[in-house]
């Protein structure tokens, strides 16, 4: 069985489609000029798009998107979300691993994100991805206030392969 997406770097062609995802997603807005500064000007960030294996004339080639930044040894997680035709499909956890298997090599050891504290599927994921809940940041997110649950993830390396820590 073909799967119905794969994982690629953002390009600028993507960037409408992905700010369509941002605004549909309800996500503090970036816009497209912010994701094309990333892509063109900041060597430290991580930018990728769910891209459908097989493009319909009326539906997005773009149904996910992930945008993060690595400092040292930690990768920031600034927006990652999938298009609301294609959510529950491994979309997001695909992102983040690959976002993660991108990271390692730089030397990064940990994962931080904020996420809306009423988005219980997005923390869910998180959890099962191995993220821990670090800190609470109150009125965090704007259109709505909102409080933000910081999530850590710690990552290990051994033998090459990308540990989780549980």
């Amino acid at each position: 069985m073909d799967k119905m997406f794969s994982i690629d770097r953002m390009r600028e062609r993507d960037l409408k489609q992905v700010v369509e995802i941002e605004e549909a997603s309800g996500l503090n807005r970036w816009g497209y000029d912010s994701y094309r500064r990333e892509m063109l000007k900041n060597p430290t960030s991580v930018l990728l798009v769910a891209r459908r294996s097989r493009n319909h004339a009326l539906e997005p080639e773009v149904i996910g998107f992930f945008a993060g930044w690595t400092v040292e040894d930690e990768m920031h997680v600034n927006n990652i979300a999938a298009h609301p035709r294609f959510r529950r499909m491994g979309i997001g956890r695909s992102l983040m691993q690959t976002a993660i298997e991108i990271a390692r090599p730089c030397g990064v050891r940990s994962v931080v994100l904020e996420v809306r504290a009423s988005n219980m599927s997005a923390q869910s994921l998180y959890v099962k991805l191995g993220f821990r809940f670090i800190a609470r940041r109150r009125d965090y997110y704007r259109f709505p206030t909102e409080d933000a649950m910081v999530m850590k993830l710690e990552i290990e390396e051994r033998e090459g392969e990308l540990m989780i820590d549980d």
